[in-house]
């Protein structure tokens, strides 16, 4: 605590170099960082609901997961074609 004190009444913030708009908090990247961790979080709720909740077991959720990303690939990957055509 005292640490941070001094860092701001010493006023040393100035010596350092802002952070680069690339890697700031409203960046492209950085949301899409984000809306990543949100999908991970999602999935390990719907992870837990389907093991707990429903009574599937755990390499049953796996499989569901699985045919989703197949599915989801699939499915993208007809869209983009249609898109070129």
């Amino acid at each position: 605590k005292s640490d941070f004190i001094n860092f701001i009444s010493d006023q040393e913030w100035k010596s350092i170099e802002p952070v680069s708009s690339w890697f700031g908090p409203s960046s492209f990247l950085m949301s899409s960082m984000s809306a990543l961790f949100q999908l991970s979080m999602w999935i390990r709720h719907c992870h837990g609901y389907l093991t707990e909740s429903v009574g599937i077991p755990v390499w049953g959720s796996y499989a569901v997961f699985a045919l989703a990303t197949l599915f989801s690939g699939l499915v993208l990957g007809l869209v983009s074609e249609a898109l070129e055509a």
